[in-house]
């Protein structure tokens, strides 16, 4: 069964910033973690109509959010509701999003930033054939973290 992606809702928006909590180290990736990337996730003037649902057989499952870098690249978040997470479903998630990306814009390059201690994400990413591209640290969640820079080219 494939993908069916459609701008967020504002319930669905609500449900994946306050149902979603992630296990361990993950939990950085709780909406709630971070206050600023809360309110712009559940503001519906600042999150515009650049993050889509991922449903599958009606029930939300996943994320994705764009934001264009320039006319030709875009930079990607995404995420997967956390009971799904770590069990071979991110693979198709990711290739399904490239291929809505790629028929919606006309792109030469995908970009992402993933933190560094994700090694589970980072292999995913680079199956799909994303490349790394540089580190960074950055002030989030009220700490700096190292996170790496991943393209994709189109």
């Amino acid at each position: 069964m494939s993908y069916t992606f459609s701008v967020i809702t504002q319930k669905q928006a609500e449900d994946i910033a306050f149902n979603w909590h992630y296990d361990g180290d993950y939990s950085f990736y709780d909406m709630e973690a971070d206050t600023e990337d809360l309110n712009e996730f559940i503001d519906p003037d600042e999150r515009g109509n650049s993050t889509f649902a991922a449903t599958k057989n009606n029930e939300l499952v996943a994320f994705f959010s764009i934001s264009e870098v320039d006319r030709k690249t875009i930079e990607i978040g995404l995420g997967m509701r956390p009971d799904l997470t770590g069990k071979g479903n991110g693979f198709e998630f990711v290739r399904a999003c490239i291929t809505f990306i790629k028929s919606s814009y006309k792109l030469e390059t995908i970009k992402l930033s993933v933190a560094t201690f994700n090694k589970r994400a980072i292999k995913l990413y680079k199956k799909v054939g994303f490349k790394e591209v540089e580190s960074f640290l950055q002030d989030t969640n009220g700490s700096t973290f190292e996170f790496l820079k991943m393209e994709y080219k189109c």
